[in-house]
């Protein structure tokens, strides 16, 4: 028995520390960055108030207690694993979590140049599991999950009671494998269920190009994630960009979870002008520091920014440094809202707590947790934009009415067949637009939606969501850039 409190004590004097001062040790490096080995919290071997000892002395008696005289035999491990995910959870913060050994080493495999897995950033909100944001490109944007979806089932089984690690363990897997996830969504009356076929998940986070409009080039620089190299890639494609000679630039974090604070502010300082704020952070005592721009000259071109509700924590650094710089438009929806910095911190066995330790603020000292960036030019994307593929359990016929014939019917109408209606019911002029779609595809004109008329209408309209032409917040971006250019 005392072999078993001494360790136990060692054990609540760490975990006392860990939770209760880790902060007061950490660096600010970055969104989600392990801290370095010379950084880490330094552990006390003594506890220094009575405070601190009742609570030990409490977590040592607890454990002591089932140790000895539960029923059954239990792992100490076991015990101690619950009680740290219990003080994390008690936090109720959806971005602080426990990761053992294994979730933390793909956790930092996720910050690398590539991984395998589905590809989206996922969070817990309110006891369930909640995309954050696909990845641009990713299998789950192919597949047409969404921000603020929230996942109940994987592979048929409800995930109600897991860990946000435990489910993604789940969910991610090995390259060409497929999970099944049991989505609810806001806009939605029915439960969704999107089948999504892992892939390798490149961090290929800087993707630039140059749209020819009324005579003149407009850069585009889209920012898919903040990752360890992403400001360097940002720095070299748009000093490629500006030797092309552009009218102006447009930097979209659209679809973008965030990643590395740093990286953040290290893109802001290229293209914010000189002395003026790009982010401020701050700690638990109410103590701000402020990140200042370092660029010498504004630059000579308008900037303007693309967002959408996907665009979360770094995204909304640069979207907020935009805006609050005074000269800059965003263009889109109002972002995801997430304010807080978290840091990776190391317990000592390969595991680690992923801890909230800030928050950030915008240039001008707003908190935009759970309240977002707003846009100062709202477009939204046509509705069919936002929809979920099609997956027929069943064939779809005249007479039905679900959600899956509403998807279809605005599914066919993007692509400019008329249904005649988009409310759900399967009608006469539903199934000749059924019809003309299925002879345009050289698929038997029956007038049904069976799974292979469902394939080819999402591979259709997939198309016409990839293509600049039909994207109204990108057009609207280009047409703003070039009358700036012009006044």
């Amino acid at each position: 028995m005392n072999n078993i409190r001494g360790k136990t004590l060692a054990i609540a004097i760490i975990i006392s520390l860990v939770i209760g001062a880790g902060g007061m040790y950490v660096f600010i490096n970055g969104f989600d960055q392990e801290v370095g080995d010379d950084k880490q919290p330094v552990l006390a071997e003594t506890v220094d108030t009575k405070e601190e000892m009742d609570a030990a002395t409490k977590l040592l008696n607890a454990m002591e207690l089932i140790t000895e005289r539960y029923v059954n035999e239990v792992d100490e491990k076991v015990l101690l694993e619950g009680a740290i995910k219990g003080m994390v959870g008690a936090l109720e913060d959806p971005y602080s979590v426990y990761m053992d050994e294994e979730a933390a080493s793909q956790f930092m495999e996720s910050l690398e140049s590539h991984f395998e897995g589905i590809g989206a950033e996922v969070s817990m909100t309110n006891g369930q599991v909640t995309i954050v944001s696909p990845i641009r490109d990713s299998p789950a944007e192919k597949a047409g999950l969404m921000p603020k979806d929230r996942i109940v089932e994987i592979d048929g089984e409800s995930i109600e009671g897991l860990t946000l690690y435990d489910a993604v363990l789940k969910i991610r897997g090995e390259k060409g494998t497929s999970v099944s996830l049991t989505i609810e969504r806001p806009s939605s009356s029915e439960l969704i269920e999107i089948s999504v076929v892992r892939d390798v998940i490149p961090h290929e986070t800087v993707r630039a190009k140059t749209i020819e409009h009324k005579g003149k080039n407009v850069g585009v620089l889209e920012i898919t994630s903040f990752s360890n190299d992403t400001a360097e890639r940002f720095e070299r494609e748009l000093l490629a960009l500006e030797e092309q000679g552009i009218a102006g630039l447009i930097i979209d974090v659209r679809g973008n979870p965030g990643g590395l604070l740093n990286v953040a502010e290290e893109i802001g300082k290229l293209v914010i002008p000189s002395g003026k704020p790009i982010v401020q952070i701050e700690n638990r005592e109410g103590e701000k520091v402020r990140y200042i721009s370092s660029l010498e000259e504004a630059k000579d071109y308008p900037i303007i920014g693309l967002i959408d509700r996907g665009s979360a924590s770094a995204s909304e650094i640069i979207a907020g440094a935009l805006k609050e710089a005074g000269d800059y438009d965003l263009v889109g929806e109002t972002t995801f809202g997430k304010g807080t910095v978290q840091q990776a911190l190391k317990l000592g066995d390969g595991s680690e707590i992923k801890l909230t330790l800030f928050k950030w603020l915008t240039s001008d000292g707003n908190f935009i947790n759970e309240v977002g960036v707003e846009p100062t030019v709202e477009v939204s994307q046509p509705e069919f934009f936002y929809l979920p593929p099609l997956y027929v359990k069943e064939v779809l016929s005249y007479d039905m009415l679900n959600e899956q014939v509403r998807s279809a019917q605005l599914m066919l109408k993007g692509l400019g067949f008329e249904p005649g209606r988009t409310d759900g019911y399967f009608s006469k002029q539903t199934e000749q637009a059924v019809t003309a779609f299925q002879n345009t595809k050289n698929i038997e004109a029956t007038g049904v939606i069976d799974e292979k008329t469902a394939s080819a209408i999402h591979e259709a309209i997939s198309e016409v969501v990839r293509d600049d032409k039909t994207d109204r917040q990108l057009q609207t971006a280009i047409e703003l850039i070039i009358k700036q250019s012009n006044s």
